[in-house]
């Protein structure tokens, strides 16, 4: 299957079952969970959500804790910029995961790509409430620098909505990661689709 274009990260097993039954191979869930979250809860989450994944032809990777993507069969993991180096990352990982990276700037996400990451998260492109701590927004325009230095996916991520994405793509993105754009809304499937409908 090619790589999927919407990544939804959440630490929701009930929104990530909405969004699977969605977009079933069409989407990537990303499990992430709060620092307070110990292991344990975080493997029996993840573990869910990977049988969900498998299950439907869905891709699942696991946000920094990549211990926890191994002990649970996921296709990978994601790491940020406090997370472990990428180089460190892919060897924790081993040579045929996926492996995403964060980047905002050409030289941080060449430095990534050259260091193993299989796609980048690329942000913040706007404003957004769901994370508290991050740097100002780059915009399309930010993402596009990005895209433009590597050769590897690049998937947008902050404040992305449905209406938001022609412009992502148009600016080289390959795709998008939400958080609430489905987290949140009243129908978690029904905005999975009307992402899925912007992406293609």
């Amino acid at each position: 299957m090619p790589f999927p274009r919407l990544h939804l990260i959440t630490d929701s097993f009930a929104v990530a079952r909405a969004a699977v039954d969605a977009a079933g191979p069409e989407l990537a869930v990303q499990v992430r969970v709060e620092d307070g979250v110990d292991d344990r809860d975080a493997y029996e989450l993840a573990g869910k959500v990977v049988e969900l994944c498998v299950g439907a032809g869905a891709l699942c990777l696991v946000n920094d804790r990549l211990h926890v993507a191994l002990a649970v069969g996921a296709g990978g993991g994601h790491v940020g910029a406090l997370d472990l180096p990428v180089d460190a990352a892919r060897r924790v990982l081993g040579p045929g995961a996926v492996l995403g990276a964060t980047a905002r700037d050409p030289g941080t996400a060449r430095r990534a790509v050259a260091a193993g990451a299989t796609y980048l998260g690329v942000g913040p492109a706007y404003a957004t409430s769901t994370k508290d701590g991050l740097p100002p927004p780059i915009g399309p325009a930010g993402v596009a620098a990005v895209a433009a230095a590597v050769g590897v996916p690049v998937i947008a991520i902050a404040g992305v909505t449905a209406a938001r994405v022609p412009e992502l793509l148009e600016s080289g993105a390959y795709g998008v990661a939400v958080i609430g754009a489905i987290g949140r809304a009243p129908d978690p499937g029904a905005a999975t689709i009307e992402l899925l409908k912007a992406l293609s």
